[in-house]
């Protein structure tokens, strides 16, 4: 028997709280999941990590062009999916790059949490981040303070879902402008973990 689409999907008849509770319930998913990865340490991770920026910027603008493709009220149902796919994606990135820095070992949900949305939501992650000098570290947090933040997030992207909705209602156009935005975003991302995990990284000579 194959196995059902547990991939939740958006209504247009919901309310903006009920969007942002579905978005808030899928940012704790892929933040509680870190990815395994089969990179190993690079002795040039910054240019590894580029390379890998790179490929999966294109795999993120292929997922969410074809994800955009359907027209209107078909189409809105693709939007959760679609980020959902290009979460996928960069969370698998994000735990690469860390790899090639040599920092799996210490890298936590917020850490991806921070890598994935503080291009998209920097107020909603703030608070996972104490300078100490020229360095930012990631603090742990609670649950109850990861679901506040997850919820944050929500809304913050909630507020986005109208924009994207639009896209629908011109398949072609629409896709084209959604993988642009895939491909920028999964870079911003790479750049925010390429920043992080480098701190400590002394290049060779």
């Amino acid at each position: 028997m194959a196995k059902k689409d547990l991939t939740p999907v958006l209504s247009r008849n919901e309310s903006a709280p009920e969007i942002a509770s579905k978005l808030t319930s899928a940012v704790l998913k892929f933040a509680g999941n870190i990815p395994d990865s089969t990179e190993l340490k690079s002795n040039s991770p910054r240019a590894a990590a580029r390379n890998r920026a790179n490929s999966a910027a294109a795999s993120a603008a292929l997922a969410a062009g074809s994800l955009a493709l359907p027209p209107g009220p078909i189409g809105w149902l693709t939007i959760l999916p679609e980020m959902m796919a290009i979460w996928k994606i960069q969370s698998a990135m994000v735990a690469d790059i860390a790899a090639l820095y040599g920092k799996t070992a210490t890298l936590t949900q917020e850490h991806m949490l921070y890598c994935l949305f503080r291009h998209s939501a920097a107020q909603a992650v703030r608070d996972l981040v104490v300078r100490v000098g020229d360095r930012l570290l990631i603090r742990p947090v609670s649950l109850q303070i990861m679901e506040i933040i997850a919820h944050k997030i929500g809304v913050k992207l909630s507020q986005k879902i109208l924009g994207k909705s639009l896209s629908r209602w011109l398949p072609v156009i629409g896709a084209i402008g959604v993988g642009a935005y895939a491909y920028y975003d999964t870079d911003q991302v790479a750049s925010t973990a390429i920043a992080l995990f480098g701190q400590d990284h002394t290049p060779t000579s």
